[in-house]
This record gives structure tokens, sequence and C-alpha cells, in this order.
């Protein structure tokens, strides 16, 4: 199969996207272009090589084959439902098919106004346009389910938001950008209009065909809900054992197919706190660290609440399947939470034993306020008898209680079960050096409005192995000093 684009989501009509027109800009240039994501998917030519490909990415005009659209959805919003929102700032250009068959949406970010802009401008400045292609990136190579970017163009116009800043649109890619919110505008909004043929659309691209077999999932509708609840699960612990941070996880922020989007708020804790909350726009902490678990199974509810109709006929019996599914939440985000644990941890497995150790490294990390990345990865270098040959004394003060704990811990570790080298050896492929830290990435972003790219570049590739030691990490892999903490992030839109 030749890659190309494809336009299955357009071809179910206009009651779920509109045709958008690109919109141009004065003077594109191409300022980032992820040459392995290009090569993965079977991309040919760059915007470097190819003039039209960077006029187009910039929306200037449409690539041979695409056929734009905005498509439309709800959400709820800090808990409040808007009925309509939809992409307002985003151009949907098709989906690209890989040559082994895969898809993925390619969108425009910050492409200019559509349909759904509400009064907006459409635009995005080039801030979080740096911050999503660092953020998402770097989240790939840690291994956590995201969309990512595939180029970032600068505008060569202004955007007005709290000041003038300079311009840019993000190509970003995703398995889909289909969302809880995208279920609600049709079951909500419209009454159950088309939220048949919605669903339908989405079991095919992203569930597995056989579970309509199986019962009591029989349904399209409750296929997708036990899809979306065991993707929920397994993204959301994933976060919380990295200890980051999403900032706005609305229902138009819950892809169904289990991808991490929108980068606007989000950090990585640098000093552990267990009630970490950055995003400028969440005062009563709704989306803080650890209420992101309780705040995902609500968002799988509200799905299911969607799909009533359809998961059965009879009221009763939709009903109960429906919360038979949002209950396996707890327990599944568990497992997938203590199996995330145990391996950072270099244990065979998390017991209820092993509750008070667990809970007294966590309590040293907050009263003393410990870096929660490097913490981590001392208990790698630790275990694998690698702290002498490690840039990470450098980098980390260890404390008594923190040195008292680990005599508990090591023994606790002598008592694994299996394989204990590929237990302990594991530790360094889950224990990250490196993140996107909340400096680096506030750097990054000062060196593209200052129009500086080569540093952005360094630490794009730096992140692309983010569990191994390089020369020079004493840099990249330090927590901030006081003067360069980042405390406060913003949407940006």
């Amino acid at each position: 199969m030749t890659p190309g684009f494809d336009h299955s989501y357009a071809g179910l009509g206009s009651a779920f996207s509109t045709a958008q027109a690109p919109d141009p800009v004065s003077a594109p240039q191409l300022l980032l272009w992820n040459a392995l994501l290009a090569e993965a998917l079977g991309w040919s030519g760059t915007p470097d090589t190819h003039p039209e490909q960077l006029q187009a990415l910039a929306g200037n005009q449409p690539l041979p084959d695409t056929q734009p659209i905005a498509t439309v959805y709800a959400g709820h919003q800090f808990g409040q439902y808007n009925p309509q929102l939809g992409d307002g700032r985003a151009t949907l250009l098709g989906e690209w098919v890989t040559a082994s068959g895969d898809r993925f949406d390619i969108q425009l970010k910050g492409a200019g106004p559509t349909a759904y802009s509400r009064g907006g401008d459409g635009r995005s400045p080039i801030g979080p346009v740096i911050r999503e292609y660092v953020v998402s990136e770097a989240m790939h190579a840690l291994g956590v389910p995201t969309t990512r970017a595939l180029a970032a163009v600068a505008t060569g116009e202004p955007v007005i938001r709290n000041r003038i800043e300079p311009g840019a649109i993000l190509t970003r890619v995703a398995s889909s950008h289909l969302r809880v919110g995208t279920v609600q505008y049709f079951a909500m909004t419209r009454g159950g209009d088309d939220v048949a043929e919605l669903v339908d659309y989405v079991v095919a691209r992203h569930c597995d065909p056989a579970k309509l077999n199986e019962t009591p999932a029989g349904s399209a509708a409750a296929v997708l809900l036990d899809s979306v609840c065991e993707r929920f699960a397994k993204l959301v612990a994933h976060w919380q054992v990295l200890g980051f941070v999403h900032g706005v996880l609305n229902t138009d922020n819950a892809l169904l197919c289990g991808e991490t989007i929108d980068y606007g708020p989000c950090a990585f804790m640098d000093h552990f706190d267990p009630q970490a909350c950055f995003s400028s726009i969440d005062r009563q902490g709704r989306y803080a660290w650890p209420n992101q678990p309780g705040i995902m199974h609500w968002n799988l509810a509200v799905l299911a609440e969607c799909l009533l109709p359809l998961i059965a006929a009879d009221t009763e019996i939709a009903q109960q399947t429906a919360q038979e599914i949002v209950d396996r939440y707890p327990a599944r985000f568990h497992a997938h939470h203590q199996h995330w644990l145990a391996a950072k941890l270099g244990l065979d497995e998390v017991t209820a034993n092993d509750g008070t150790l667990v809970q007294g490294f966590h309590d040293i990390l907050a009263a003393d306020q410990l870096d929660f990345t490097l913490a981590f990865r001392w208990l790698t270098e630790v275990a694998n008898d690698n702290l002498p040959h490690s840039p990470l004394p450098e980098l980390f003060s260890v404390p008594d209680a923190l040195n008292d704990w680990a005599t508990g811990w090591q023994a606790r570790r002598s008592a694994n079960q299996g394989d204990t080298h590929a237990i302990t050896a594991a530790m360094n492929q889950v224990n990250p050096v490196v993140i996107p830290r909340n400096h680096l990435v506030q750097r990054a972003i000062d060196q593209a409005e200052a129009g500086e790219i080569k540093w952005i570049e360094t630490l794009l590739e730096r992140g692309q192995s983010p569990f191994q030691w390089h020369s020079g990490d004493l840099e990249w892999a330090r927590a901030p000093e006081p003067g360069e903490r980042v405390t406060r992030t913003f949407c940006g839109t």
C-alpha cells in the first residue's frame, strides 16, 4: 500500500464536520521538522526540500489529496457543560494511512478561524506550539500514549494575547481526535442524533472487532465504553508515576483512543508535591495531580451516560451493563499503577504488606521536597550498584531519612520472587534520567520567541533517549534552581 491521505471521518457528513478552506499567512518559516516521525509515517519529502509542503503546513495551500475540515464536539469544561465547542483553531487535513494500513489524523493547530472559533482568531502564539512539540515528543519517548508533533511553522504574523507574540502552527499527529466530547455533542446537544453512526465508526477504527461477539459487552457502545475504560486507566496510571500533571482534563480533552492531548497548562513535578497543580486557570485544583485518576473516572461515567440508549434497549439492563463497566476502572487503574510502581521501585510486585514502605518513601519525598524524578533514579543507581559511576550524586543530595528508608527497601527487594537481575535492570527503563522539565520548556519557548532554534533541536534530540545517561547531563537532568522554577503554566488559547 502506498502511504497517503484518506477521509473516512469527513465521509460521515456535514453533521460531524465542516469543510475548512486554508487560511493563508504572510511569511511561513519552518521551525522544527520531525524526521523520525515522518519516516515512520512514510511521509515523502520535507518542507525544506519541497516548498509546497511548507506552504501547506502553514495553511497557504492544500496538499494533494487533502480534504481540510474542522470537527465539531462538545464538552464539560471544569465540570460545566458547553453544548458546542469544536475545532476553533485546528484544521484536520485528513487521515494519513501508512504502508501497513495504520491510520493517523494530520491536523494543523493554530491555522486560523473555523466555523467553531466562537469569535476567536484561530491562531496560536509560538509558545504553546513549542511547548506541545517538546512535551509530546518527550512523552512518546517515555512510552506514554500521546499525540505527536510532525512540524512547527512560524507564520510571520503577530498574535495578540496578553501581549503581542509571534504566531506559529503545529502539525499534530494522532490516532484520532475523537473525544468523549464528540460523543457528548451528538448524545446531549443533538439529543441522540447520529450517535449510533459515530459509535460504529469509533469501534471500527479503534476497537477489537472480536469484542462485538463477546457477552455481556456485546453492543458496539458497550465495547467502546470498556475499551475507553481500559485506556483511560492505563494512561492516567502512567501519568501518575511520572509526576505528570495534565492541567485541563475536560471531557473534550479525553481522547477515545487513549492518547494524551492538549499540552497547554501541563507540567512535570520537580520536587514532589502530593497536591501538585500548575495550571493558572485551575484555581480550585480540580485537575491537580492526586485528582487525575478520579477525574478520568468521572469522564468515563459521562461517556457511559451518553451511550446508555445504545448499550441495550432495556433501560435497566443498559444502566447495569454501563455501571459494571465503569466500576472496572478503579481496579484497572490500581493494577496498572501498582505494576508501574513496582517496576520503578525494583520490586516483583507491590502487595498490601508494602503499603508502609511505599508511603514512607513518598512521605520523605514530600517532607524534604526531594526531586521526584531524581529520587526514583537514585533508587535505580543504588539497586544496580552504579552510583559511583553515575553523575547523580552531583545532582541529588540524599537526606538521612532516605538512606535509613533504603535499608528496609533493600531488605524487601531481597525477598523478590523471580529473576532479581531482570527486575533490577528493568528499573533503568522506567525511571528516566531526563524529563521535559518546566524550566527547560520555558527556555525553549524563550529561544523560539527570539528566533533561536538550535538549542531546541538539542533539547529534542536529548529527549529521544530519556532513560540513558549522556555526557553533559548535569544540565539536562538537574532540578531547577529556585529562580528558574515554573510554578504556573498557561493555556495560550
